[in-house]
């Protein structure tokens, strides 16, 4: 959804679906693993944005709307010159600010100095790029806040990136619904006990998230999955491993990285808390036993997810094991309204202000 764009009331509800299609505003995401930067400069689309990506000379990484402001050719095509990138078509440098520092085909040009480009607040943490999608009244990031799972020393991480070719919501609502683990995971290696018969239950997490589980058992299955903001949307679940593959249970944390209305990626962070000879005992069972049978269960959700029905959301007889993503995706669809009637209110505040300021030129 343009920033630029005034939102009038009528067209709410059409910006309402847009928000929710591409993904909500004012939140990190992670939009690459770190491994995928390099020097040469990248082009992605997330939120519908097309983003330029790449390192300077200290690592750090940069994002700006992939557009240079003179034609309007894309910056991802060009040269990384630290600090800044230089468009392939005519030369013109632009820094991670978005500001036009050299046009080296004209002396003295008026575009040098000017801000003309859309910068992204970047991070790097836990092994991917966050990228914060503030709309035109936010354009300051929150704190990015990532679970206990994937920062510090207590946890053993490794994360996994896929691309699916379906909404950012239906990985939401899959991640949501611990009661399809027993029958579409059911020959998997961590899913297969269980009872099939679950009565669900809901309630809030410490943070404020959603916390939904079987009340009928714990530690056999899928059996609970929590939703969470902080700064950024996660979800975390925990699945009991086999006693040979060190036993105990393992976690996972997934977000969402929207690329459009229908295509995705998504991560998936797999964690274990342990520490000495069994963190070195558990790294080494998952590269060689465990890292294929995850993708195995990542596979069973995507093919599902991909071939849903068309407009299946809008054809759906829910039960009582998806009341917790129907709370959950009323309470994305509110948050939605409130992000665009912030925004209305801001245009209508600045629409005053250039009135106000046009009467006293007058």
């Amino acid at each position: 959804m343009s920033d630029k764009m005034h939102i009038p009331h009528r067209h709410t509800d059409a910006a309402v679906d847009q928000l929710l299609n591409f993904g909500l505003r004012n939140l990190w995401y992670p939009v690459l693993p770190s491994w995928k930067v390099h020097n040469t400069p990248i082009g992605i689309t997330r939120l519908g944005d097309n983003l330029v990506l790449w390192r300077d000379g200290d690592g750090q990484v940069h994002a700006l709307e992939d557009r240079c402001p003179h034609r309007g050719a894309k910056l991802s095509l060009g040269r990384n010159f630290g600090n800044r990138v230089a468009c392939c078509y005519h030369g013109v440098e632009v820094n991670g600010e978005g500001t036009v520092v050299n046009v080296p085909g004209v002396a003295e040009c008026p575009m040098e100095g000017q801000s003309c480009v859309r910068s992204y607040p970047v991070q790097e943490a836990a092994g991917a790029i966050y990228v914060y999608f503030g709309d035109a009244a936010h354009p300051e990031p929150p704190e990015l806040e990532l679970p206990a799972q994937l920062v510090g020393d207590e946890y053993d991480r490794f994360l996994c990136v896929a691309y699916w070719k379906c909404n950012y919501r239906y990985a939401i609502d899959n991640v949501f619904d611990p009661a399809h683990g027993a029958f579409l995971h059911a020959e998997s290696h961590s899913m297969y006990q269980g009872d099939r018969v679950a009565d669900m239950k809901l309630s809030k997490t410490k943070s404020g998230g959603l916390r939904f589980d079987k009340s009928n058992q714990q530690g056999k299955n899928f059996d609970w999955s929590e939703y969470n903001e902080s700064g950024v949307i996660w979800l975390n679940l925990a699945i009991p491993y086999q006693k040979k593959y060190t036993g105990g249970e393992f976690e996972i944390v997934g977000m969402v990285a929207p690329i459009d209305a229908d295509n995705m990626l998504v991560f998936f962070w797999r964690c274990k808390k342990v520490q000495g000879w069994e963190r070195d005992l558990w790294r080494f069972m998952y590269k060689n036993r465990l890292e294929g049978n995850h993708w195995a269960v990542l596979e069973q959700d995507r093919v599902v997810l991909e071939n849903m029905a068309p407009n299946a959301r809008d054809h759906e007889f829910l039960y009582q094991h998806d009341m917790g993503l129907s709370r959950l995706r009323r309470m994305l669809e509110k948050q939605a309204k409130k992000q665009v009637e912030a925004l209305q209110a801001w245009h209508e505040v600045r629409a005053q202000d250039a009135e106000a300021q046009a009467r006293d030129n007058a």
